[in-house]
């Protein structure tokens, strides 16, 4: 009983000391949410002129982040909204609505009177009642500077046969956040976690709400057993019973002042309907080859009642500097037998029967291959309209690689075919936007870093997952999108007199004059750039002639500090990449 009674009383204390938290973040934001909302309100008056709908073909959306995708209930399409976007040195909110018509592989743009004010992580989920209506809950608004923030906690509902917006007010629902998730099930909507920040603090969830969507009302709801701790960007999935799967997640915590530790979390929970009106939480264990630990990745629901989990980031913290290791790995996880494990891309029937049965008599050169006995890094290179090229390392998990004899003659044959023409697949990012629809899996957009710059996405991808053959580019990255302002250009404008920024201005003429001519040169020069691939040269033998080249390239890149082992991988990674380009 003793026991028992400093639990409940442990127990109390943490549910009055969040109780306390939530109360003084609310006071601290609320000026802030005051100045805000004559921002927000400023935007709604533009809105409030739009009388009528109208529909326009047009272009692939600008790059956006934390926006949503979600599937028509009724029909070959998805829906995009919100979103946000940052060059650097301002934030920018949308409200838009985009369509994607897949068969037509198109894009509409919908301009709707009175939409919901513009928002970014939000939550948005389709439901096939009433002929088709997409309900949006939550998110938030940032100023421009990206200093202040606007918790929403409005409900909104698209009805899509009509095409029209319309504000559900309801009494008793969340408290206003971001960052939460959001699923149906039994004509239901779940909202769990999230988070809300002001200027100075912040406070994360783990309260469950449920709107009834034959009531229209909201219920807060307390599920028995030991819930999951508070978070945001976790991913919520939905059983065939109705219950709720809840994977992974991020939270942080004061450790001192102005001192914050970061959780990345890998847990995983199920909240089940025991009875009308009664939850309960449940840790789950699940078995297999589970995902590495990440933040931003994304979830959806694919065949045969297994969920799909994509990409995502893992932020290492070395001194005072993270460096931020990227996927674009696909894990599944089976729901009916509670296991994990990797997703492997097979490749045309026809090119695996090539490889079983072809080049039996080549001699493949095993020396210097090593089974890796951690993470791969990949790096990758795309040039931006400005010339900075972004090079993006992807990280292999040593999860997917197994060490049988099999498998390793299979990954060789693997390896042969890739220097006759490397696969397509999405680079590495986090938080990109994912949907299914009839078996399959679309990536739009996401995020990468290089150093302090932020490479925001809106290409398009897509993958059969019954067939799991190959990713398809139904829209590919235009580099010229990328835009980037460094914080120090301002300062320096802000600093100078009308003299100095003449002076500047002219350097700046010259140095594009001489970075002109540099490209000019390069462009001209490109095959002087890097060692050629002769005529039918393999890749094995291509390696060791230009191995010297490309560790000194790599170690131009990485800076002197870098350790001999990750220069070494680099240096190949970048051979490989040069090589299959050429090769193309």
């Amino acid at each position: 009983m003793g026991k028992k009674g400093k639990k409940e009383k442990k127990v109390k204390g943490a549910e009055k000391t969040a109780a306390k938290m939530e109360k003084k973040v609310s006071k601290r934001s609320k000026k802030d949410e005051e100045d805000l909302e004559a921002l927000i309100a400023e935007f709604q008056s533009l809105d409030a002129k739009k009388t009528q709908v109208i529909e326009t073909a047009c272009s692939p959306p600008s790059p956006r982040l934390n926006a949503s995708l979600t599937p028509h209930p009724e029909k070959d399409e998805l829906i995009l909204f919100g979103g946000e976007y940052f060059n650097g040195q301002k934030t920018f909110l949308y409200n838009e609505l985009y369509i994607y018509n897949i068969k037509k592989n198109s894009w509409c743009k919908v301009d709707i009177p009175n939409p919901p004010p513009r928002r970014c992580a939000h939550q948005a989920i389709a439901v096939p009642q009433a002929q088709g209506q997409l309900w949006v809950f939550g998110g938030e608004f940032a100023s421009p500077d990206g200093e202040q923030f606007y918790h929403y906690k409005d409900l909104w509902v698209l009805h899509l046969n009509t095409k029209s917006w319309e504000q559900i007010k309801s009494p008793g629902g969340p408290s206003g956040r971001s960052g939460h998730r959001m699923v149906y099930t039994k004509r239901q909507l779940i909202v769990f976690g999230g988070f809300h920040e002001s200027a100075r603090d912040y406070i994360y969830y783990n309260d469950v709400y449920i709107f009834n969507l034959d009531s229209f009302t909201w219920a807060k709801i307390s599920p028995s057993g030991t819930s999951p701790s508070p978070r945001s960007g976790c991913q919520l999935t939905t059983t065939q019973d109705g219950s709720i799967v809840i994977y992974g997640g991020y939270s942080k915590q004061r450790v001192k002042k102005d001192v914050d530790k970061g959780t990345v979390h890998t847990d995983m929970f199920l909240l089940k309907m025991e009875a009308a009106d009664k939850w309960a939480w449940s840790r789950m264990n699940p078995s297999g080859v589970k995902p590495t630990p990440r933040t931003g990745f994304s979830m959806a629901v694919g065949p045969n009642n297994r969920s799909v989990l994509f990409g995502g980031v893992y932020d290492e913290e070395e001194e005072e500097t993270i460096e931020g290791d990227f996927f674009n790995d696909l894990y599944f996880y089976d729901q009916g037998k509670n296991r994990w494990f990797t997703a492997q891309i097979k490749g045309h029937k026809l090119d695996r029967k090539k490889r079983r049965c072809g080049d039996k008599n080549v001699d493949v050169p095993t020396a210097g291959v090593e089974s890796p006995a951690e993470p791969i890094e990949v790096i990758k290179e795309i040039v931006a309209e400005d010339g900075t090229v972004m090079t993006i390392k992807q990280v292999i998990s040593d999860q997917a690689t197994t060490a049988t004899a099999e498998e390793d003659s299979e990954e060789e044959d693997e390896d042969k075919e890739e220097a006759a023409g490397s696969q397509v697949e999405p680079c590495p990012r986090s938080s990109s936007m994912t949907a299914i629809k009839q078996g399959v899996l679309y990536v739009y957009g996401g995020m990468f870093e290089v150093g302090d710059r932020q490479f925001t996405l809106n290409d398009l991808y897509s993958l059969d997952l019954h067939k799991m053959e190959e990713w398809k580019v139904l829209v590919e990255m235009d580099p010229k999108t990328q835009e980037w302002l460094d914080e120090s250009d301002d300062d320096d404008e802000e600093e100078q007199g009308a003299e100095g920024v003449e002076e500047e201005e002219e350097e700046d003429d010259d140095v594009d004059e001489e970075e002109e001519s540099e490209e000019d040169n390069n462009d001209s020069n490109d095959e002087e750039e890097h060692p050629t691939v002769e005529p039918n040269e393999k890749y094995s033998d291509y390696l060791p002639r230009t191995e010297q080249h490309w560790i000194q390239l790599a170690r131009a890149n990485m800076g002197p500090e870098a350790k001999e082992k990750k220069v070494l991988k680099v240096a190949h990674a970048m051979a490989k990449t040069f090589y299959e380009l050429k090769d193309e």
